[in-house]
């Protein structure tokens, strides 16, 4: 795409310093646009800052790092540890206003959904809720899969280091067989945890993800040990762990904590006091669409949207 300056030049204002936010801010910006950007975190990021904690996906540090640079080359006003009211936006201080709250995790209807033991994704990657040694997550899409990932994998991540890399996969760099493979039972190792990854739909475990890498993460989850189970309703949670139903059988899952990644639902709370207003507003990323929530699509939506502007 080429950015061409823009003709009238606006103040805007970006609520949400996510994949989106960031994407809309740094172009409107580069056009010529005078930029404030807004989050209530202490940081930039969004949704990026639990996608960099997760084993093999390191690269989002440096997609953080670029936005970094980019707010500074194109004098992006951010204001971090702010959450805006829309009192703050209606006024004389902005032309234009645009939404990027991203989205919350959704808590399905279980019962003892808040029990002790159930704990939401967003907890289990900042590290704010304990994981006991025996887990069940429910929810076996892109954040389910991460998060037994987190939770399975110990020591260097194969993203990062190349030894390791090579040997959960059975590859020799130094002497170069045919197609880099050595023929050798690749060495992956066992997770102390007893995982069990749970869906509700009926097709196998994992089918939803990217066709060039679901199976990678398949692969390498059953090599740890975790046991992915589909066609699962879920009953209750309470001390003894997790009741499902399966095939018309009832069992209860002896687990320490339920992880719930049952997908997100949108933040647009800020959004629908703003349209209520009639003030000139737009709503970009997650907070615009929550289902399968994609951070590529998310700053190409953007990207068009800022493009325009």
């Amino acid at each position: 795409m080429n950015y061409l300056p823009a003709k009238l030049k606006k103040r805007i204002a970006v609520v949400g310093a996510g994949p989106a936010g960031l994407a809309y801010a740094t172009i409107a910006a580069e056009r010529g646009h005078q930029v404030t950007l807004f989050d209530a975190a202490e940081e930039i990021g969004g949704q990026f800052n639990l996608a960099k904690k997760i084993p093999g996906k390191e690269e989002f540090y440096e997609t953080l790092r670029y936005f970094r640079r980019m707010l500074e080359l194109h004098d992006v006003d951010l204001k971090l540890g702010q959450a805006v009211i829309a009192e703050e936006l209606i006024g004389d201080l902005f032309d234009h206003v645009v939404i990027a709250t991203g989205v919350v995790p959704r808590k399905p209807a279980i019962e003892g959904i808040n029990h002790e033991k159930a704990v939401l994704y967003i907890d289990v990657i900042n590290g704010t809720k304990p994981v006991g040694d025996k887990v069940a997550v429910i929810g076996a899409g892109g954040i389910g899969f991460d998060v037994c990932e987190l939770i399975s994998h110990s020591g260097s991540s194969g993203a990062v280091d190349r030894n390791v890399f090579a040997r959960e996969w059975g590859i020799d760099f130094d002497n170069h067989p045919r197609g880099g493979v050595t023929g050798v039972e690749p060495v992956v190792a066992k997770t102390d945890r007893e995982i069990w990854l749970l869906q509700r739909k009926v097709t196998p475990v994992g089918r939803g993800l990217g066709l060039t890498t679901g199976w990678t993460h398949r692969l390498s989850l059953a090599r740890r040990g975790v046991k992915m189970l589909n066609a699962v309703e879920y009953v209750k949670i309470d001390d003894a762990g997790l009741h499902v139903r399966r095939e018309e059988k009832t069992e209860v899952l002896p687990v320490d904590t339920v992880i719930i990644c049952a997908g997100q639902q949108s933040e647009r709370s800020l959004f629908d006091r703003l349209r209520d207003s009639d003030f000139p507003v737009e709503l970009i990323g997650g907070a615009y669409k929550a289902a399968e929530l994609d951070a590529k699509a998310a700053i190409k939506q953007a990207s068009y949207l800022a493009a325009e502007v």
